[in-house]
């Protein structure tokens, strides 16, 4: 086991690691108190060495990690990379790639929806991981070498993972299927929320343009206000909060301070006055500059039942080639297609069409019906005849 702790270290492993055809990667970070992530580890592992790397040495820079992880000739292999990525662009300035993550992998493997490390690493590589350190303070020093074991096994195990999940994806002929996932998942903008966007995040049911322009405001507010002072959204000011002010939207500290939900004394706190103006700066947006919901159409009551249909069919094909429903549509996307053939939604285009919307369509226009065959025991697609 070795904890890597200074900058010619580091740079001699990333030499290594540069001649090798993929890496497996994990973090280890704190963020329950900050807005930015706290990045206390990184754990990497090449097909015949592992080590980790501290971050909080003073004498480590970490360019050479990050020269590594944008390196085209080397594949890194994270799983669930999101956070992990995200970090890596904050704290680097680039995406990692090219980038192969084992659970978005498995889901096309049909592992199910969003599976574990754990799960993987007992199916895959016949072995378990240990938990037991899960919420371990990784900021604290010196790390331990059960700590250092415990971070290194999500990056060992996981080159076996990695192996097995690859061999599958080329069996099967669906290396295709997450080559899409993967160009959504290094694409940095779907890391980058702008204060002008962060209302969005809170899934705000009214549609009324006045509501939705106060609450784009206070929002925007918050996520500047977070970032600047490097804390939690939440610890600034409640989701459920910014709803209520944007809904009544109070021009006095004595009207803010009838909300029930905000806090005793917020009224007259440090937030009062940004709080109030951001509902002004709402208030005085022209109508026709009011942000709006997506175009959700809704359906009448005789096509509910196409969308019952559809999440059937969907359980169908997913299970008969071994591929996870949430990778292929949601329940909006049913919805979206059951209102509107040309939707603009992923089970329209590419694998998924071919393996599920094309048929939903022709289900959809009464072309094909679901029926259940008693010779084969299941559910099959018939031609109506029409």
């Amino acid at each position: 086991m070795t904890l890597i702790a200074d900058t010619a270290a580091l740079t001699a492993l990333c030499d290594r690691l540069s001649r090798v055809s993929f890496i497996t990667v994990d973090t280890e970070f704190m963020r329950e108190k900050t807005y930015w992530s706290h990045l206390c580890l990184v754990q990497v592992a090449g097909p015949d060495e592992a080590h980790c790397i501290d971050p909080l040495s003073p004498e480590i820079d970490l360019k050479p990690l990050y020269d590594l992880m944008v390196n085209p000739g080397v594949l890194k292999v994270f799983h669930a990379a999101r956070q992990d990525v995200e970090i890596f662009l904050e704290q680097g300035g680039a995406v990692p790639h090219p980038l192969f993550d084992t659970q978005v992998a498995a889901m096309v493997c049909g592992f199910g929806d969003s599976v574990g490390y754990e799960t993987l690493v007992n199916k895959l590589a016949k072995t378990t991981v240990d938990k037991s350190m899960r919420f371990t303070d990784w900021s604290h020093r010196p790390l331990s070498d059960r700590q250092i074991h415990y971070a290194l096994s999500d990056v060992t195990h996981l080159r076996v993972v990695y192996e097995r999940l690859r061999r599958r994806l080329e069996r099967e002929g669906r290396i295709g299927w997450l080559e899409e996932e993967m160009a959504t998942l290094t694409n940095p903008s779907t890391y980058r929320v702008t204060p002008e966007d962060a209302w969005r995040r809170l899934k705000p049911r009214s549609s009324s343009p006045r509501f939705l322009a106060v609450l784009r405001e206070l929002a925007a507010w918050r996520e500047m206000e977070a970032q600047a002072r490097n804390l939690p959204r939440q610890r600034v000011l409640r989701d459920e909060v910014l709803l209520e002010i944007a809904a009544n939207a109070p021009t006095s500290n004595e009207e803010l301070g009838r909300s029930r939900l905000l806090s005793k004394g917020a009224a007259d706190g440090r937030y009062a006055q940004d709080i109030l103006e951001a509902v002004l700066r709402g208030a005085a947006v022209p109508v026709a500059n009011c942000p709006t919901l997506p175009d959700r159409r809704l359906l009448s009551n005789g096509m509910v039942p196409v969308v019952d249909l559809l999440k059937l069919l969907l359980k169908m094909k997913c299970d008969a080639h071994d591929v996870a429903q949430k990778l292929v549509a949601s329940t909006e996307d049913l919805e979206k297609m059951t209102a509107d053939d040309d939707t603009d939604v992923p089970a329209l285009h590419g694998w998924r069409h071919e393996i599920f919307g094309a048929d939903a369509l022709r289900i959809k226009h009464g072309e094909l019906a679901l029926a259940f065959s008693p010779r084969e025991k299941r559910l099959v697609l018939v031609p109506t005849h029409e």
